[in-house]
Order: structure tokens, then sequence, then C-alpha cells
């Protein structure tokens, strides 16, 4: 059997998409439709149900997959390594929100570049447009939120994220600690917030999980405005007002006490990031070297 259909039928299987398997292989997609008909003809057997979005493998295809797989994957490890003895570069194309990426990802990553790589940072909050992008082999790993099921990726979990709610020392001496722990967010009324959307959700999510309600949006709105976490501390140092802020971000500023933390709740919010990869991409050598330096790095996040 070919092997260049194989490695086609597997792409599309991890794909879910002839589009996007077209474009990890760098072939048209008329290329990949008729390499996927030339193997179904050869075997007598459908491989997927054609779907109006994407592609799903039947029975067949799925046990093909499952024993393909494995040995397209040695056999590109093979190649990597023999890539790697000969000193070929490789770019690592990562891509995630700025501010984790900035101050997390990007320094873990930066010895790689003595090792032969090159980096490469798209630096993009909203999870739907970077995991698209990992899909179509415009990124070779993703950090999100956003924690994506099944489909053509592999997600591990990185660290898990502690939120704060914060304010300047002039505004979080205003706050009624007593009347925030048992009457809650009533005793912040009248103080400004800043925020990274108009929707608060930031806000609403440490609301929902330390206060068990929603903002009151009649006496809670955002003053300042600003779509990056680093700017959002900037305002708070500033004076601007509160914001709920991760500790990894405003941890300096706390122990130095040009910021407060307005409330110090037993079970802090928090939310967990995740390391995405396109499936079996971990054959690429400068992938998995990747992977590895963030999963070591993320133990003292």
């Amino acid at each position: 059997m070919d092997l260049a259909l194989l490695r086609t039928f597997v792409t599309v299987h991890r794909a879910g998409s002839f589009t996007r398997a077209a474009a990890l292989l760098g072939l048209s997609q008329p290329a990949v439709t008729s390499q996927i008909r030339t193997l179904e003809r050869q075997l007598g057997r459908p491989l997927f149900h054609r779907r109006a979005r994407g592609v799903t493998p039947t029975a067949v295809g799925d046990e093909l997959a499952h024993k393909a797989a494995p040995h397209l994957d040695a056999l590109l490890r093979i190649t990597e390594a023999e890539r790697e003895d000969a000193g070929g570069l490789r770019s690592l194309h990562v891509a995630g929100p700025p501010e984790f990426l900035s101050l997390r990802v990007l320094p873990a990553l930066a010895p790689l570049v003595g090792q032969g790589h090159t980096l490469r940072a798209t630096l993009q909050g909203d999870a739907g447009t970077v995991l698209d992008g990992l899909a179509a082999g415009h990124h070779d790993l993703v950090v999100t939120t956003a924690r994506p099921r099944g489909g053509p990726f592999t997600a591990t979990a990185l660290c898990d994220e502690e939120h704060v709610l914060v304010a300047a020392p002039y505004w979080a001496a205003l706050v009624d600690t007593d009347r925030l722990r048992d009457d809650g967010p009533g005793a912040l009324e009248g103080i400004p917030l800043v925020e990274v959307h108009e929707t608060l959700p930031l806000v609403t999510r440490y609301w929902s999980a330390v206060f068990d309600t929603a903002p009151d949006a009649r006496s809670l709105a955002a003053t300042v405005v600003v779509p990056d976490l680093r700017a959002v501390l900037e305002c708070v140092l500033a004076g601007a007002g509160l914001a709920v802020l991760p500790r990894y971000l405003c941890q300096d500023a706390l122990d130095s006490g040009r910021i407060a933390a307005v409330a110090e709740p037993a079970v802090p919010p928090l939310r967990t990031w995740f390391l995405v990869l396109r499936t079996g991409s971990l054959s690429l050598a400068h992938l998995a070297r990747a992977r590895e330096r963030l999963l070591d790095a993320a133990v003292h996040w």
C-alpha cells in the first residue's frame, strides 16, 4: 500500500476535514480527495462519511487509522532525527493570549533558540481563532483556557491560574471587609472598575465563584476598559480602581504593597491553562521538546 496515501488518510482522520488536511500536507483539496478515493478503491470500503462540515471516519476508517498511525509517526520520528543530525533549523510557531504568552510561555521556550530553533509568536486571546489556526497548520502549539473536546487536538493541562480582586491601597482602604464578607459585593459600590471588556468577563467569573451572584450592572460598570491584562494592572497601580487579575501577573505588586488584595476567599477562583497540539504532531522532535520544556516550567507557575 502506498505510504503517501496512508499519510494523507491519517492526516484527514486527525484533522476531520479534507480542507484542513490539505493545508497541513501542502496539497490542494482536490488532490487530497483524489488520494482518499484511490485508497478507498484499493480497500473496497469507504473510509469517511462526508458531512456538511468536514468528515467523520467509518468503522473501517477508525480501524485503519489505529493500525497505521503509530507506524507513520515512527517513520516521521526517524526522518526528523536525521534532519536534526544534519543541523536543520526548525521554526516553532506558538499562539495564545498576549499576557500569558509574554510572561510565561516565551521565556520558558527561549532557551530552545540555543538548540537551533527559531520562535514565532501570535498574540491572540480568542480561543476559537487560535484553535482554528492550529487545525489549519498556522501554529504548532497553542496555550488556552478553553479545553478543546475531541477533533484534531491533543490537550494537556499546564497549570492553574488563581484570580485576585485587587485595588490600589487608597481604594482598598475604603472597603469595609466585614461587610464584604457578610453582604458580598455591595460593599464595593462606588469604586471604579478596570476590565478587559465591556461584558466584565473576569469580574463576572469572580463574582460567581466568590459571591455566588452576578455583577449588578446598575452599581458596577467599567470606568476603564483595555484588552490587555498588563494594561489593566498598570491602571490599577495608577489608582484607576479595582480589578480582577491573575496572581502571576500581580504578585510582585502585591508583595511590594503597591496594590492590595481586596478579598481573600478561602477557595480562590481558578482557571486551568491547557497546552494544545495537533494529534500526532509530537512525532516531530522539536514539538516534543517544546512541550517538555513547558510542562517542566509549569511546575513552578
